[in-house]
């Protein structure tokens, strides 16, 4: 990110003096690959799991620093089944409360453990990434480099919280989104919850057809192996998810159902035009799909002046993904009398001005200035 130097001095939400330390609790594919990341971003990593074993593999496989609780840890992520997770996340606040931590999850569902943890320290979280390995054997540190990482902050959650949060996590290389709770639920059954079960059950298909045709399996191409790829997952995450989000998954599900109702009614019919409507609207909300900046000159920086008021941050980070921006880099430039702040945030060039409309809609006075 480019500086000024006669801009108020920007604050670091962690000390690089001194080690920064971290915690992760659960310490499978997704905690061994968050330990992994923090690691190679220079952070000491201590690490536990409920499962006998498991951290004294992450330990040899070099995902951590050390196996245990450490209390004075900086930055702490909870990666556990969703029937553990506000459990682990109370008891990770707890235990990191010396260091003042910063706790996030990794949880697919949000809104019942946002609304249990109240705390300020706690930024509830969801990656949007993971693999078909199973267990740290296949942590990765770079999984999440351009992955999207939802935040989903409450009322309660301390506006430094988020911002700690946020920085870490687009160290790792990732696309941080803001939200909340219920709207990432509602959205994540559609893009994720629901495509595997849908996945599953084309899966289920084919496996119970193969039982008369025993070729049909053979027969698998690219198009199917590639769409029923995610139901090699493993089953015990999906029956906490699917009890968790059940009502939005639901309403997909129906709303899916109809949909291919409507489907077998085009082809039945022999509408031609119809069908070719259809896949003509999927193929371009495919080629469509958005992805992520990589060059500086696509990005634009936008600075925006902010009172010294709660909230603040998580109001600016919703509404850019309200508006479909991905915000590359954030950072909060402190006034010296204290009362107010600048938000600096990166954001992909092309994506700038219907921020700056936005922004400048609830109130804000954006500037903008080039990347040097």
């Amino acid at each position: 990110m480019a500086t000024d130097p006669s801009a108020p001095e920007q604050m670091s939400p962690f000390d690089t003096s001194e080690v920064r330390r971290a915690q992760v609790v659960g310490t499978g594919l997704i905690g061994g690959s968050v330990a992994s990341a923090l690691r190679k971003s220079g952070w000491h990593v201590t690490g536990r799991d409920a499962v006998g074993g498991h951290a004294q593999r992450a330990l040899e496989l070099g995902c951590l620093d050390a196996i245990g609780t450490d209390p004075e840890a900086m930055f702490c992520v909870v990666a556990v089944p969703a029937a553990f997770l506000a459990g682990e996340v109370t008891r990770a606040l707890a235990d990191t409360a010396a260091g003042g931590a910063v706790v996030t999850d990794t949880g697919s569902v949000k809104t019942p453990v946002a609304r249990t943890i109240t705390d300020p320290r706690y930024v509830p979280g969801h990656p949007m990434a993971g693999s078909e390995q199973e267990g740290v054997e296949g942590a990765n540190p770079d999984m999440f480099v351009g992955a999207v990482w939802t935040l989903t902050p409450t009322e309660t959650t301390d506006d430094n919280a988020l911002r700690s949060c946020q920085t870490v996590l687009t160290d790792f290389g990732s696309d941080v989104v803001t939200m909340t709770p219920e709207r990432h639920d509602a959205l994540v059954a559609v893009v994720s919850h629901v495509p595997h079960l849908a996945a599953a059950s084309l899966m289920c298909l084919a496996d119970e057809r193969a039982l008369d045709d025993a070729p049909l399996l053979r027969l698998a191409a690219g198009g199917f192996r590639d769409m029923t790829r995610i139901a090699a997952g493993h089953p015990g995450i999906w029956l906490d998810i699917c009890g968790e989000n059940r009502d939005a998954i639901v309403d997909v599900l129906d709303e899916l159902s109809e949909r291919l109702t409507q489907m077998r009614e085009v082809v039945a019919g022999a509408d031609r035009e119809g069908l070719r409507a259809v896949l003509t609207q999927a193929r371009r909300a495919r080629t469509n799909l958005p992805s992520r900046y990589v060059r500086p000159q696509e990005l634009l920086e936008v600075r925006v002046p902010i009172p010294d008021r709660k909230g603040q941050i998580a109001a600016i980070t919703m509404l850019a993904a309200d508006c479909d921006v991905n915000v590359a880099d954030i950072e909060v430039a402190h006034s010296p009398e204290g009362t107010e702040g600048v938000l600096v945030l990166v954001v992909a060039r092309n994506e700038a001005q219907r921020f700056l409309a936005a922004l400048a809609g609830q109130g804000y006075h954006p500037t903008t200035r080039d990347l040097a």
